[in-house]
């Protein structure tokens, strides 16, 4: 052989070794694996963890928004990574599957949870629940307090009111009504919001501790934010009303689907299968105050029975038009 066609048979057999690489990399991590994670470390992590210990399998996290990450799952397609994502909102998890990049997930697995708080085709599962409410403070009484979310754009509330656009959980809240109520109330009430003063915070903590501090009456969030402080310090100056009307109360969920690009799908279902065993569905029931909702594991002591939450019985698995809600923020200047 020449040393030209030694050097040509060299390159050919490097770029064949890159490409081989290259192709492994696609639909999912082939080491350990890879999630996507719209919940933050300090929460998930001690759950990531049972299923390290109880797999022996590493594990990958990406941590995001969950709109953000979602977003980015249905660019990356087929392409992606990752092997599984765990999302903040139904909404998240509704919009891979509409780009039709989740796996079915086995039917003793799906069985686990109520048919409401999980993929009408079985493609994702919630694993916590969590309600949507109007925490208040001490100068607001109980007489005073809105039947609706809707309300808070009226004038008596003016300045008196604390949100986070920016969380998921809130454009959730926005995307389902879109979805019952329509696009013109939704837009009334987004450009209602933002005209009333409504105060802006980075996420539901700063503003559930305004309130304690005095500095706004009312606030939107998930429950388990005043479960949290209220565990901690019996005497914490906020309180929980739920809403019984317009979807005031709505209980979403966080869930996880498998991706159908990845390559560890086999681990990736033991994953969701560990979501839902007990230690896990009690430890965030104990840590975050969110609602198990495998039969049998009890919510904390501190909150109101999920099945006294007058929530609306919506179908959690439409609400994937996350675009849409972004862009309707967006028009009204809520974003």
């Amino acid at each position: 052989m020449t040393a030209a066609r030694a050097v040509r048979a060299t390159a050919l057999a490097t770029l064949a070794a890159i490409l081989a690489v290259a192709g492994s990399g696609c639909g999912g991590g082939d080491d350990e694996l890879t999630i996507y994670s719209g919940r933050i470390q300090g929460l998930i992590a001690p759950a990531i963890k049972l299923y390290e210990k109880d797999s022996g399998e590493a594990v990958k996290v990406r941590y995001g928004d969950s709109p953000s990450l979602a977003a980015t799952l249905v660019e990356e397609g087929k392409n992606s990574r990752a092997d599984l994502f765990y999302a903040q909102d139904a909404g998240s998890l509704d919009a891979i599957e509409k780009a039709g990049n989740l796996e079915p997930l086995p039917q003793d697995v799906l069985n686990l949870v109520p048919a409401r708080f999980r993929s009408r085709d079985g493609r994702w599962v919630g694993v916590t629940g969590r309600s949507r409410i109007i925490a208040y403070g001490e100068k607001v009484g109980r007489d005073e307090l809105p039947d609706s979310p809707l309300e808070l754009a009226e004038a008596k509330w003016r300045g008196r009111v604390g949100w986070a656009p920016t969380n998921a959980s809130l454009q959730g809240y926005v995307t389902a009504l879109r979805l019952v109520q329509g696009e013109d109330v939704a837009r009334r009430w987004l450009t209602g919001m933002v005209a009333n003063k409504t105060q802006v915070f980075d996420g539901n903590v700063p503003i559930r501790d305004a309130i304690a501090r005095g500095e706004i009456d009312l606030g939107l969030m998930n429950h388990y934010y005043v479960a949290e402080a209220v565990a901690k310090d019996p005497d914490y100056p906020v309180m929980v009303h739920f809403p019984t009307k317009d979807l005031g109360s709505l209980v979403n969920v966080a869930g996880v689907g498998v991706l159908a690009s990845s390559s560890r799908k086999r681990e990736a279902i033991e994953f969701v299968r560990t979501m839902l065993k007990r230690p896990a569905q009690q430890y965030f029931a104990n840590s975050s105050k969110e609602y198990p909702l495998v039969a049998g594991i009890e919510s904390a002591k501190e909150l109101t029975p999920l099945e006294e939450i007058p929530s609306p019985k919506i179908d959690l698995a439409s609400l994937g038009d996350l675009k849409g809600t972004l862009e309707l923020m967006r028009e009204t200047g809520a974003l």
